[in-house]
């Protein structure tokens, strides 16, 4: 019985979603690379115009691509968070996957009838339109809210990232060798982005009619002990929702702005990897998952969340700013090793917030703070786009120093909701 249920539990959806999302990760990569030096290596005999014209070039793609599939999603997003909340549960998980296995269409359009790479702007806008992964993934977390009691919920949420990050993982080792089968009749990547098609194919079948919502129902202690006094619970509520969210901004903007530029990053000199690097720089992205797991299964058990949530940007600030001095390949590795606990934060926060409001309200409270990421998004793109290509010939790791500052600053907020959630532990103490 265990077994049947957790075969339609969200957990089989996450892992093959993130299959499929890391071969595409990888094939996409390769082909803006290899679309990009075809269109400006031509007649140019310097070497060094060269280069800094093909980043240009990777960058001002990856600018709109990432501008749309942002702004996209935003009111989508909203409309499909209000249905869950209204009792279609299934409906901000289901209606993404519709959006993923149109994008991963196009892309295999693109490598195998020659499509324009510039169709990967068609397919960012309707896979934003469908609600995208900001929809997905806030649906995703809130079945995990109202499946799971407030004592277990972060572990719970963990474990899901976890399976996604080992999905990620598997996917990402095998996407490079994929990425290099063909045949006479298939060219180069065909073969893996049909694959990833086929993985969100079944995805949506899936999500459509296997996957089951459950909701628990609080415990006896739960229900009879809010998280906040009656008296005090609308005034604090709010500052604790504003100031998680503000930290949780931060970091998103520190996080989502260097990742972005990392995949530039990785095909100039002295890097230029090929598609097996590319896909193993990918993979030890996703190991992150796995030792943030283990981290917060360690130290939930002596420390806070808020504390957690500290560790966990501390990590990636470490991380982050070593990235900026990388020149070998081993030192990537390094660099992504320092940032062992960097996945630990958004979860936790997403716990905290999950605890702030009410069942009814937990769907909407998590896309809140998905389409907060985008709108952070819609500036922090273009302007570490802008940052990166000024400082490209001189220090192109500088995106990266600033992503550690900012992620300092997201400790900040953090830290003042954990001051608070102290000084009210201690109040209550007193008889």
């Amino acid at each position: 019985m265990k077994w049947a249920w957790w075969f339609r539990s969200i957990e089989p959806l996450v892992m093959c979603a993130q299959l499929g999302s890391a071969l595409f990760d990888t094939a996409l990569q390769m082909v803006v690379k290899e679309r990009c030096a075809n269109a400006t290596d031509g007649g140019n005999a310097n070497a060094t115009s060269t280069v800094h014209s093909r980043q240009t070039a990777m960058t001002d793609f990856y600018m709109t691509y990432y501008m749309v599939a942002k702004l996209a999603p935003i009111l989508p997003a909203l409309a499909l968070a209000r249905l869950g909340d209204r009792g279609w549960r299934k409906a901000p998980i289901v209606t993404p996957m519709v959006g993923y296995v149109l994008s991963r269409l196009t892309l295999l359009l693109v490598v195998l009838a020659g499509w324009p790479l510039e169709a990967m702007w068609g397919a960012a806008a309707l896979h934003g339109l469908a609600g995208s992964f900001c929809s997905y993934w806030a649906g995703l977390m809130a079945l995990v809210s109202l499946g799971s009691g407030e004592a277990e919920r972060s572990k719970v949420m963990m474990r899901v990232e976890l399976l996604y990050g080992i999905a990620g993982l598997v996917g990402s080792l095998a996407s490079g060798h994929l990425f290099n089968l063909y045949s006479q009749t298939l060219g180069q990547g065909v073969i893996m982005v049909a694959i990833s098609t086929l993985l969100y194919v079944l995805c949506l079948l899936y999500s459509v009619f296997v996957l089951k919502v459950s909701v628990k129902q609080p415990d006896r202690d739960e229900s009879s002990a809010p998280l906040i006094e009656d008296s005090q619970a609308s005034h604090c509520n709010v500052v604790n929702l504003a100031l998680l969210f503000a930290g949780g901004i931060l970091y998103d903007v520190a996080v989502g702005g260097a990742m972005e530029i990392l995949v530039s990053f990785q095909m100039k000199e002295p890097l230029n990897w090929n598609a097996t690097q590319v896909g193993y720089g990918n993979a030890a992205g996703f190991l992150i998952f796995l030792t943030s797991f283990l981290g917060v299964m360690v130290m939930s058990r002596c420390v806070s969340d808020v504390t957690l949530i500290i560790i966990g940007m501390l990590s990636f600030t470490a991380g982050i700013y070593f990235m900026a001095f990388v020149t070998e390949t081993y030192m990537f590795y390094l660099a992504r090793s320092l940032a062992l606990f960097s996945l630990i934060p958004m979860p936790t926060i997403r716990s905290l917030l999950s605890q702030q409001v009410g069942k009814s309200s937990t769907g909407m409270t998590l896309i809140s703070l998905q389409l907060s990421f985008k709108l952070a998004s819609l500036a922090y793109t273009p302007v570490y786009t802008r940052i990166y290509q000024s400082t490209l010939d001189t220090f192109p790791g500088f995106v990266f120093t600033l992503s550690s500052i900012i992620t300092v600053l997201a400790t900040v907020p953090i830290s003042v909701v954990g001051c608070r959630v102290a000084q009210r532990q201690d109040y209550q103490r007193i008889p």
